[in-house]
């Protein structure tokens, strides 16, 4: 699914950008910014925040602007469908899909359908439906490529190899709750959760990382993009995030990319892949300065959304879209106080026990499934 080679215009790429307005849409732009003799801003497309969106568009005048979750009273175009219609601008060849959750699915699709790339950021899409994802790359000649720090390393790292890897090794900061133990997880805050020691981020992938069912979600999404069975994929808590991943080959070398905590160069990266640009907008390196570096397995015991996640992945069909539903259903009901930090967890755990699952024949399947289990996670709650 990840492209063999770069296309070259021999003028600045049209890009456009869904999520504007969250963590990686503003590191998006940043990384534009520095390049504008390569790159073109097409399109803009935010889910709700409407003022911030005005500020890029005043900024960056695209040709086409949308709000997803908008009101007859935006004066651009606004619902699901906006997506869609920026995913598939005749001007765009590249595609930042930044989208937060099961949202960002059909755009993806669409984009790979119209053989565009896709720098993906919004890792549901191969969660949720990782063979139509394939299918829809291979229909429409469309390419993938992960704007994830995770799978943008294993990238990095086997791009020039002449062997595919035997085995990937992703790295998890551990969240704020790393040493804490069980019982005080299951109390903790909401301030507490979204305190994370290393990366700064929206609040929903904040709360997936203090679970880590956000690691569970790449390892599902590192099955897709590399083709790798689930017993060659592994996740390690690495504090100091420096080391983004590690990639075995089948002689027993292994390679390893780090770095300072960034999503700017996995973006820079996915825009230009297997190319790179100068950019002198990133932190140098310093091995020195970045001190020791240490490594410690997942508490699978007390992480359960984790373990949840790879069961989920294992099943295969439907089963990682209800781990993914059940999870932005329980994210968002921590968030709003209706649930404890550790019924997240809890909440996953009854949908994956009640879902039957389906082979993950079609969108509409896939989308039933997610349906489904949204009903059943909000009756629960209420």
């Amino acid at each position: 699914m990840i492209p063999a080679v770069q296309r070259s215009t021999g003028r600045p790429i049209g890009i456009a950008l869904l999520g504007s307005t969250g963590s990686i849409g503003e590191s998006t732009l940043r990384v534009l910014k520095r390049h504008p003799e390569e790159f073109r801003l097409v399109a803009l497309v935010t889910g709700s925040n409407a003022t911030a969106l005005a500020a890029q568009v005043a900024e960056w005048a695209p040709e086409f602007v949308g709000v997803v979750n908008g009101s007859e009273t935006h004066r651009w175009p606004s619902g699901p469908e906006c997506l869609i219609a920026a995913a598939t601008h005749p001007d765009v060849e590249i595609v930042v899909n930044a989208v937060v959750g099961a949202a960002g699915l059909d755009a993806t699709l669409a984009a790979l359908r119209a053989g565009k790339r896709v720098a993906l950021a919004n890792k549901e899409s191969l969660v949720m439906a990782g063979p139509l994802v394939a299918a829809a790359a291979k229909a429409g000649g469309g390419e993938l490529v992960p704007i994830d720090s995770e799978h943008s390393a294993v990238l990095q790292c086997v791009a020039a190899q002449a062997c595919a890897p035997s085995r990937l090794i992703l790295t998890a900061s551990g969240g704020p709750f790393r040493t804490w133990e069980t019982e005080r997880i299951a109390r903790a805050t909401i301030a507490e959760t979204l305190n994370h020691p290393t990366w700064r981020m929206g609040s929903k992938i904040t709360v997936d990382s203090a679970t880590l069912a956000n690691k569970a979600l790449e390892l599902i999404e590192a099955h897709f993009l590399f083709g790798l069975p689930y017993d060659a994929l592994e996740a390690v808590v690495h504090p100091q995030s420096i080391v983004h991943a590690f990639v075995e080959f089948p002689d027993g070398s292994m390679l390893a990319q780090v770095g300072y905590p960034s999503m700017e160069v996995p973006i820079l990266y996915a825009l230009t892949h297997p190319a790179r640009l100068v950019d002198a907008g990133v932190e140098r390196f310093d091995p020195v300065a970045a001190g020791s570096l240490t490594f410690e397995p997942v508490r699978r015991d007390v992480f359960r959304a984790f373990t949840l996640g790879i069961a989920a992945g294992r099943a295969g069909g439907t089963a990682p879209a209800v781990f993914n539903a059940a999870n932005e259903i329980a994210v968002a009901a921590f968030l709003e106080g209706r649930i404890a930090f550790g019924g997240i967890a809890d909440l996953i755990d009854r949908m994956l026990m009640v879902h039957d699952v389906q082979p993950a024949s079609s969108v509409e399947v896939v989308r039933a499934a997610d349906a489904d289990v949204r009903r059943l996670a909000l009756e629960s709650i209420t």
